[in-house]
């Protein structure tokens, strides 16, 4: 499979992913700029990111009755 098919078939997922990094890193960083947060915390804030994308995305999977072994 090339890139150009693989990009083409997976278009709105990538939009998607860069729509939630996005505002998860937004979120955090504003947040951080009013509280005045250690480093650590801020860091450790950016990694559950990870997570609360993949729990999210996990939910939404069931929710919808996805069948997420393929």
């Amino acid at each position: 499979m090339n890139l150009q098919k693989y990009i083409s078939d997976n278009q709105s997922d990538m939009l998607i992913d860069l729509v939630f990094a996005c505002s998860w890193v937004t979120m955090v960083s504003i947040l951080f700029n009013v509280l005045d947060g250690p480093q650590w915390a801020y860091y450790l804030c950016m990694l559950a990111g990870v997570i609360a994308y993949y729990g999210f995305f996990t939910s939404l999977a069931i929710a919808r009755g996805d069948n997420m072994t393929s």
